[in-house]
């Protein structure tokens, strides 16, 4: 077999884990760069949490970033949280570059208890790192009949419409409503055709990337998984402005705007790129680190709870009733996640020999213990 043929092989490679061992390492290693126990709990929950949903792109793989950023003195491993501003409705929290997987987090209990008091709780973050998936941080509202929403803002990697220059980053949504007796409604999307990560998937296992995800650096539509890191961008939700495009970019922009320009966070240009963006470079910044907006809306401010969460269970029902194209189905948002948490718990969690490299690399460093096939 050609040597090439052999190395793409490898790389296809995949290794079963169960999500308590991965938890248990990514706990070990955050603990290592110096995080209390409680965030490095926290933090490698949330981490694997993404992987048992099927968002591989932000789970367990990004381990090793997190602690490029504390390598770089980019990331407290003891932040102090606090409040800067706020009103009974709103706050502004500095994150003291604290690992986002933990500020999130906290800044989502902070809106939950302004929303308890208020019937509503905004919070805007500031000098906050990568914070994992958004669609952990909103389902956190749904144990206390609230309604949750998160965003974020991240590196330019995108190009607006029209644009050569990437000025904005994949900036996800996430809003998580309850319901009654169905599951929970969860939309967790980027402002993009994809996430980067899904790029970095492709990169591992030398595949190329459909049309429409990205462009080249002379703006051309293109396949090379590798464009972003050749000068050109990511692409807006929508691919072109026939398709939509400037409403991707729009949704983009929002985000930015309530995550970094309305907490004093950098924003556009100015997000400082994620560890493993390693072909991006820094600009000097217009605010502090990474930045969040979460809310929580509880549900009886509008009207009874029971009786909304039953009419959701209608609604759900309604769409997951309707006529499908023949050999699909109509799904709700956060059906594929919950099915494949459901399979994944049980199954394990499935790694491609890059990232199980990254994995041992990181078990070297810092003496841990880590095995394949677990």
């Amino acid at each position: 077999m050609p040597f090439g043929k052999i190395i793409k092989k490898l790389i296809h490679l995949t290794y079963m884990y169960q999500a308590s061992y991965l938890k248990h390492f990514a706990e070990e290693v955050f603990l290592a760069i110096g995080c209390s126990t409680e965030e490095a709990r926290l933090a490698s929950e949330v981490l694997v949490s993404a992987d048992l949903r099927g968002v591989d792109s932000h789970g367990i793989a990004r381990l090793a970033g997190y602690v490029r950023l504390y390598d770089h003195g980019r990331l407290n491993p003891n932040p102090e949280v606090k409040v800067v501003y706020e009103t009974p409705s709103t706050a502004v929290v500095d994150g003291d570059r604290g690992l986002g997987l933990v500020v999130a987090p906290k800044a989502m209990e902070i809106a939950m208890e302004k929303a308890e008091k208020v019937g509503s709780g905004w919070v805007s973050v500031r000098n906050s790192n990568h914070f994992g998936i958004a669609g952990y941080h909103a389902m956190l509202a749904l144990e206390k009949d609230m309604i949750g929403w998160t965003m974020t803002n991240a590196a330019p990697l995108v190009t607006p419409t029209f644009s050569l220059d990437k000025l904005l980053g994949t900036n996800p949504i996430a809003v998580a409503v309850p319901a009654f007796e169905e599951p929970a409604f969860v939309a967790d999307f980027a402002s993009t055709a994809v996430a980067y990560g899904k790029f970095e998937i492709l990169q591992r296992k030398g595949l190329s990337a459909p049309l429409g995800w990205a462009q080249d650096a002379e703006g051309n539509a293109t396949t090379d998984s590798n464009a972003v890191k050749s000068g050109g961008g990511l692409l807006p939700l929508g691919s072109d402005r026939e398709h939509g495009s400037h409403k991707g970019y729009g949704l983009g922009a929002i985000v930015d705007i309530f995550s970094g320009v309305l907490s004093g966070a950098n924003f556009g240009p100015w997000v400082p790129p994620f560890a493993t963006a390693g072909f991006m470079t820094a600009q000097e910044g217009v605010g502090l680190g990474t930045g969040h907006f979460l809310g929580a809306m509880r549900v009886d401010g509008f009207r009874p709870a029971e009786d909304f969460k039953k009419d959701m269970d209608k609604w759900i029902r309604a769409f997951r009733g309707a006529r499908a194209v023949e050999g699909q189905k109509v799904i709700i948002p956060g059906d594929p996640e919950r099915e494949m948490e459901a399979e994944r718990a049980v199954n394990g969690i499935s790694l491609l020999e890059p990232v199980i490299h990254s994995l041992s690399e990181l078990a070297t460093r810092f003496n841990i213990p880590f095995e394949k096939n677990i």
